[in-house]
């Protein structure tokens, strides 16, 4: 198969899929290694650019999704009312967890200070946040982290297009 035509098939899949597709998945279904599917990714990504679709990447799965600065029509379309904004505490546990995944309810807690109880639940209804394992320790607490949904609702493609934090307030190590 040639790179065009495996880009036009990869395009074909991720546009029919109500899911992320993990990329293994792909080249299987594909019929070609990992290296020749990761760089279709990345051309159709770059391709989509100026389109009205993304291709957003979270880990090794990939899904294709409406622009950002489409969504306003895209709502109106689907009949969507505009979402209630997230509360100040949210968006603090939301930036915590974007930043520091996979991180507990503890760990969370340690860095703002007060209960985050509510503000994950907010954020596991919305979407936005998922548990992504647990810790091996006492009582196993889940591990958060982000979702294509928090991705889509960003406007970003994939993790690595966070804004860098100021000097000094570094990801977790």
């Amino acid at each position: 198969m040639s790179d065009t035509e495996l880009i036009t098939a990869l395009e074909a899949v991720l546009f029919v899929s109500d899911r992320p597709v993990p990329l293994a998945e792909l080249a299987r279904l594909l019929e070609a290694d990992r290296s020749a599917v990761e760089a279709a990714v990345e051309a159709l990504a770059a391709a989509c650019q100026a389109r009205g679709v993304r291709v957003q990447r979270l880990g090794d799965a990939v899904w294709m999704v409406s622009a950002p600065e489409a969504a306003a029509i895209v709502e109106r379309f689907l009949g969507l009312e505009a979402s209630q904004r997230l509360s100040r505490a949210a968006l603090e546990t939301l930036a915590i967890i974007a930043y520091r995944q996979p991180i507990s309810r503890a760990g969370i807690e340690a860095l703002r200070g007060v209960s985050a109880d509510y503000a994950v639940s907010v954020l596991l209804a919305r979407g936005l946040i998922a548990e992504v394992g647990r810790l091996d320790t006492v009582g196993h607490p889940a591990l958060f982290g982000t979702t294509f949904e928090f991705l889509q609702q960003i406007g970003l493609e994939r993790l690595e297009d966070l804004p860098p934090l100021p000097h000094g307030e570094g990801a977790s190590e």
